[in-house]
């Protein structure tokens, strides 16, 4: 059993249940008609009149918590609807969230002890008060990951959480030696209203927080399909719907946009835009950009479809990133992987500067080939790491060959051209050493898909491609100068264990008009949507000064 992906094996009862009862919810869920001319918001607008914001993101879900949400980089919508304790800026640094709570932690030995304080006038957007509810059913969903359908790694170094139903306040003790990351737990889009599931699920608060912290399948069964299936946007059930950021969530258009509103219950400051639609990456904004309201777009390639540089090349300042987040492979460890020899001998086969090349050429952004675990590669710290990683910058054919025979299954989410073109070179790089690689895609295929199904006792796929996160992903302990030594070997554990492999740096290209004031790129889990509560729509550009605050 490998420390970063727990199994909980006794859950596969509840799976049964659980696949059964999401049955049920899809049925009783399907929201308003979403054919035809849709008019979304208060005063029967049109999508298309409102403010837009195109996002790097299916949009399919606002709890960033799930396989799925982590898949669809869900948290580029949810990061203002349920801001983490910690938020990012611009520069990745992790900022203290101190209107939802306040933090302090000790040391006991080498254990770490996290006492966590939402502040009083913490309220979700229909006036019910954040508690510690919140972040146990959070802490429950990533602990019991299969049931729940989740992808919470840093969860699984939490030794406990006590927290009494409906209090304030509540203390995080990890695992001794774990926690080192602690301040990108419960992050963006991961704390999702427990009253709510409550009220579904028709328990009372405490009833609730009897069952999380049980981790019971039998108790739990329908508290696991509410939080996994309720928040999905595909069927929309608008009471669930409640967040405490900045902005609500008001209702769902036609393509799947998504209108955002001012949380007028927000209890920090509020955001300065009253709406703002934010479409889905494979949108046709054409109408958008006729009514010039598409304001900003985070683009995975530097010239998307919807984009005539002719026509529109005055209307935006564009600007190609090479994002903080890493194109990864991650693992499965049940079936063909299970044994930690068969992910080494994959990995042999795949050269990493090619897949760069490939994503570079798909996407019109250079991207570099990364070879870390421990940090992000754009980490000061990732060259402290090059004595380690060097050793495995080379393919080596006959370690492959020890795979020889069998089929690899990689699965991403949606249609993406640039991924497919990844695939597509990783199946051609291992065919030499016998190894068959299948791609698997879908609107619904996620890192749950990597677990084992309980009738097969098979993962419905092998490994998953997508960006990842390197500091929430792993959770190494907190890295630094004085500490590399500890780093490296834990560099060289990860390559020793493998359970994912690094591949090259996720692309980006910005489009920002200058009607839009205070939007700042970002090519983290939240996106260019960092500070959107900020942003306003201004007659005319404003000097670079005043474009880059942060309000």
């Amino acid at each position: 059993m490998r420390g970063w992906r727990k199994h909980a094996r006794h859950l596969r009862a509840g799976l049964v249940l659980l696949a059964a009862s999401s049955l049920v919810l899809t049925a009783c869920s399907t929201g308003g008609d979403q054919s035809g001319e849709q008019e979304i918001g208060p005063e029967e607008k049109k999508s298309s009149e409102y403010p837009g914001y195109l996002a790097n993101s299916e949009l399919t879900t606002v709890n960033a918590g799930s396989a799925f949400g982590t898949a669809s980089v869900a948290s580029q919508l949810s990061g203002r609807l349920y801001p983490g304790a910690f938020v990012s800026g611009p520069t990745g640094q992790l900022v203290p969230n101190s209107d939802l709570v306040t933090t302090h932690e000790w040391m006991d030995g080498d254990q770490r002890n996290v006492l966590y304080t939402v502040t009083e006038d913490a309220t979700y957007s229909d006036g019910t008060p954040v508690t510690c509810d919140d972040f146990l059913l959070a802490y429950t969903a990533g602990q019991m990951q299969e049931m729940f359908g989740s992808n919470m790694p840093l969860m699984e170094q939490v030794e406990s959480v006590a927290c009494a139903p409906e209090n304030k306040k509540f203390l995080v003790k990890f695992q001794p030696g774990q926690g080192g990351q602690w301040r990108s737990m419960f992050g963006p889009g991961t704390v999702m209203p427990a009253h709510k599931i409550a009220e579904r699920a028709e328990m009372s608060r405490e009833e609730l927080v009897n069952a999380l912290y049980s981790q019971d399948p039998n108790q739990l069964g329908r508290v696991a399909e509410i939080w996994r299936f309720a928040f999905g946007l595909d069927h929309f059930i608008p009471e669930m719907h409640v967040s405490y950021g900045p902005f609500a969530l008001d209702s769902v258009g036609e393509q799947g946009e998504v209108l955002l509103k001012r949380n007028d219950n927000y209890y920090g400051d509020p955001a300065l835009i009253d709406n703002l639609v934010i479409w889905p990456i494979h949108s046709d904004v054409s109408e958008v950009t006729q009514q010039d309201n598409l304001l900003v777009a985070d683009a995975a390639v530097s010239e998307p479809k919807w984009f005539d540089k002719e026509t529109m090349g005055d209307n935006f300042e564009i600007e190609d990133v090479v994002g903080d987040l890493t194109d990864s492979l991650i693992f499965s460890d049940s079936g063909v992987f299970e044994q930690q020899w068969a992910r080494q001998a994959f990995a042999a086969c795949i050269d990493q500067e090619e897949i760069a090349k490939v994503s570079s050429e798909a996407s019109g952004v250079e991207v570099p080939a990364v070879y870390t675990h421990a940090v992000n590669h754009n980490d000061p710290l990732a060259r402290t790491l090059a004595s380690v990683t060097k050793e495995h910058q080379e393919t080596d054919m006959d370690k492959a060959g020890q795979l020889a025979g069998m089929t690899i299954r990689i699965g991403y989410l949606g249609e993406d051209e640039r991924l497919q073109a990844m695939v597509d070179s990783i199946r051609q790089q291992c065919e030499p050493a016998g190894i068959t690689v299948e791609e698997v895609t879908g609107g619904n295929v996620s890192a749950a898909f990597l677990e084992m199904d309980p009738e097969t006792w098979l993962p419905s796929i092998d490994a998953f491609l997508g960006p990842i996160n390197s500091r929430s992903q792993y959770g190494v302990n907190a890295p630094s100068l004085a500490r590399v030594d500890e780093l490296r070997d834990e560099e060289r554990q990860l390559w020793e264990d493998l359970p994912g492999l690094p591949l090259s740096a996720e692309p980006h290209t910005f489009f920002i008009s200058p009607q839009l004031a205070n939007a700042v790129p970002y090519t983290g889990s939240t996106g260019i949507g960092w500070n959107m509560d900020r942003w306003y729509v201004q007659d005319a550009p404003e000097s670079a000064e005043s474009s880059t605050s942060e309000g």
